[in-house]
């Protein structure tokens, strides 16, 4: 079967929460994660506030009925405190936000059944396209070594670390110009 991607708003994203919670199960129960239900649980408790927030987008991957893939997230308010996560100060420049200058992409996750089958370039290819902000920026494990190549190979570049919340491991911080 063919893995389709469609572009979801809040409201049709948030219809889909049980489903994201299996990918997100699914993806991250293995190593360097070894996410469990609290974990899920915990990241679900976010996303049901994040589909509300101004300018939340989605590319969510299909295979007949059957989700298999998501990636999410929505401009950085002027005010965000993403920055402030980071585990050396950061130059002005580089933290400052006015609601529309960084999409902050929160999730991308493919089920392990439908890995190395491009589906994440694809989500993440699908997520881009019409965007209008500057860049993008998101928080990857730095063990997750697979993550990491796929994210090198789109363009992201490190520009520092992260305690994204409390008992978090250490992350990078990753951006992608647009």
């Amino acid at each position: 079967m063919t893995v389709v991607v469609r572009v979801l708003d809040g409201a049709q994203t948030a219809l889909l929460e049980e489903k994201l919670k299996t990918v997100f199960a699914e993806a991250f129960a293995e190593p360097p994660y070894g996410e469990g239900p609290p974990d899920v649980e915990r990241a679900f408790r976010r996303f049901r506030s994040q589909v509300r927030r101004r300018g939340f987008r989605a590319a969510i991957a299909f295979e007949s009925e059957t989700v298999v893939g998501m990636a999410y997230g929505y401009p950085l308010a002027a005010n965000t405190g993403w920055w402030d996560t980071l585990t050396e100060p950061a130059p002005e420049e580089l933290r400052r936000e006015d609601g529309k200058r960084t999409f902050g992409l929160f999730e991308l996750a493919v089920r392990p059944a439908w890995r190395r089958r491009g589906v994440a370039t694809e989500l993440h290819r699908v997520l881009v396209d019409g965007l209008e902000n500057q860049r993008m920026m998101l928080n990857s494990r730095p063990e997750a070594t697979a993550a990491q190549a796929a994210y090198r190979a789109w363009g992201y570049r490190r520009v520092g670390a992260a305690i994204p919340w409390d008992g978090a491991a250490e992350h990078d911080v990753l951006v992608l110009e647009l």
